[in-house]
């Protein structure tokens, strides 16, 4: 296949030299936005966290423990997003079941608690409730829509189907300024979401809010710590709800804001110092963000007593082992074994079209070059896993009790019955823009930390049909051109993901005075919040024509390219 000008090392950063870039090649501009659970790593297909209990945190006296904000999910589409909002102040917070003890949260050292919204009527029988201790005035507590119609529900008020329900925009009057509405306008939009409404309000509270549908948007009852709001302050539909969470988590319930990446980094090392003790200590290495950044915590927690493996399936985009090696190895001097199983992995793939059959092929195979590679190293107690909360979350463990079951995240083979470790999971309740930046803190190359989503089968599932190492190769060129010109172009920080798709369609074309029939490649490119919904980029004509041209001349085989302008839902953000 053509080799690019210039020799490289980075697989992210196919930058031509004219345009100066880093040692890694990357444009002063290069990097990404936060991602989430799509990012689905090699790695996870050894993933049996998601049935862990959490980790036990350590009382050290080289780390002190943050402040905690908990977060009772009755099974709104938004509770996630609360807890992210929270951890934007610089606040830890954590998503539990709704029906979470008042002990435990005590027990945990919660210092506030915010109900979720909800699909529910509080008044149905089959309603998801709290601990009646929750109203007792020990912990101040924020009740969202669903969660303050159940606080006046529990504490004697009515709620009843609204006459005018409200979903989407609103104008909330602010008829209270201290406390939850403090340095807030009068006239302030939200975004609304329900169909019951408060009829009248709990002895005691006073109502902070009004709409036009509803005298009691906002409710409070000071004396016992308890706030409640109709409307979502999580969403970005409402421009005060940062506001709002932060009168109520830091000025009502005085949580301290000192929850930073650096303090987060020096917590986990002491508590993976504590567990591990003299245990031996392995990580399967993906080059992608969550294993890489657990591998570096775990490594400046115990040293060389942590050797990450890396499993080469041959599947990966151009350069990306290379950057790997040197980052690991050379750069960060951990014990690192690169296993070369391409053959294996290509051999076991060969004939295979159906998509899920071609991640199944790639997760046990992984699983048994783990396995064997695993074996030569000795004696060996702790696993390293590179979960993270939205997985947590998304597979609904005891601790997301309400949560829907989206899928079993990333868990395709399973780990052996026979290969037992004990798992350590540093990032298990880090988003991944707090796995981003706790990277960045431990010195990681901005060109890894930054790195768009890669799914764990590789570009197996970019090549819709049969793989092998012609298409492989293929399909890497294309790749390639595609994030050089969108780095060229600025607009990587912008994107979720971009990337190229080999498809098994060849066309008809005209190149020089001959006909041509080649191989069609697509192009796909998202912007996104969350990973869970997708719309496709609006990449400038002239970036599209430069990818074309550049794909069409420079990679054999591709004598046509077309864009895909598919948003998920109903398409999915990956072909297969």
């Amino acid at each position: 296949m053509t080799e690019s000008k210039e020799p490289r090392i980075d697989a992210e950063q196919p930058i031509a030299r004219e345009r100066g870039r880093t040692v890694h090649g990357e444009p002063a501009n290069a990097g990404h936005r936060v991602l989430a659970p799509d990012d689905a790593e090699v790695e996870a297909y050894l993933e049996q966290a998601l049935h862990a209990p959490p980790p036990l945190r350590v009382e050290t006296e080289a780390a002190e423990q943050p402040d905690t904000v908990a977060v009772l999910d009755f099974g709104s589409q938004f509770a996630q997003l609360i807890a992210r909002r929270v951890r934007e102040l610089n606040v830890y917070s954590e998503l539990l079941p709704h029906d979470t003890p008042m002990a435990e949260l005590e027990r945990r050292g919660v210092k506030a608690v915010i109900l979720s919204g909800g699909p529910s009527s509080v008044y149905d029988a089959d309603a998801p409730r709290a601990d009646p201790a929750l109203w007792s005035g020990r912990i101040p507590v924020l009740g969202i829509c669903y969660g303050l119609q159940l606080m006046a529900h529990e504490l004697g008020g009515e709620v009843v189907p609204s006459a005018k329900r409200e979903y989407g925009p609103a104008t909330v009057s602010v008829t209270q300024s201290e406390g939850l509405f403090e340095g807030i306008d009068r006239e302030q939009p939200v975004w609304m979401s329900h169909g019951d409404s408060i009829l009248r309000p709990p002895e005691g509270f006073a109502s902070t809010a009004q709409t036009d549908s509803t005298p009691y948007a906002g409710l409070a009852d000071a004396g016992r710590h308890l706030y409640g709001i109709q409307f979502h302050p999580e969403v970005v539909h409402t421009p005060i709800g940062r506001e709002v969470l932060r009168n109520f988590v830091v000025g009502i319930a005085g949580v301290r804001d000192n929850w930073t990446a650096a303090n987060l980094v020096e917590t986990t090392v002491a508590e993976v110092r504590d567990r591990v003790g003299e245990g031996h200590v392995i990580c399967a290495l993906s080059g992608g963000v969550d294993s890489a950044v657990a591998a570096t915590l775990v490594h400046r927690a115990i040293g060389d007593q942590l050797t990450c493996i890396y499993v080469d399936h041959g599947l990966m985009r151009k350069r990306e082992s290379e950057l790997l090696r040197v980052t690991f190895e050379r750069d960060l001097g951990m014990n690192l074994v690169m296993v070369d199983a391409r053959e294996r992995f290509l051999a076991r793939l060969a004939g295979v079209e159906d998509p899920e059959e071609k991640r199944r092929i790639i997760g046990d195979e992984f699983i048994r070059v783990f396995e064997e590679e695993a074996a030569k190293l000795g004696q060996i107690d702790f696993l390293v896993q590179g979960t993270l909360y939205p997985d947590v979350i998304e597979s609904k463990t005891s601790e997301t009790k309400t949560a829907q079951k989206i899928k079993t995240h990333h868990n395709v083979g399973g780990l052996p019955s026979d290969l037992r470790f004990t798992l350590i999971e540093p990032l298990r309740y880090l988003f991944k823009d707090e796995v981003r930046k706790v990277g960045l803190e431990l010195g990681l190359p901005d060109a890894m930390v930054q790195r768009q989503p890669f799914p764990g089968p590789g570009l197996a599932i970019r090549i819709i049909g049969e793989v092998n190492a012609e298409r492989l190769d293929t399909l890497r060129e294309a790749d390639w051109i595609v994030i050089d010109e969108i780095k060229g172009a600025g607009l990587y920080r912008s994107l979720w993901q971009s990337f190229a798709i080999l498809t098994p369609v060849r066309s008809v074309g005209v190149m020089g005075d001959g006909r041509t029939y080649a191989n069609v490649v697509a192009i796909r490119a998202v912007t996104s919040d969350d990973g869970m919904t997708a719309d496709w980029a609006r990449l400038p004509y002239e970036v599209l024509a430069k990818i074309s041209s550049r794909i069409v001349n420079e990679v054999p085989g591709v004598n046509r390219v077309v864009y895909d302008i598919s948003s998920k839902p109903p398409a999915t953000i990956e072909w297969e």
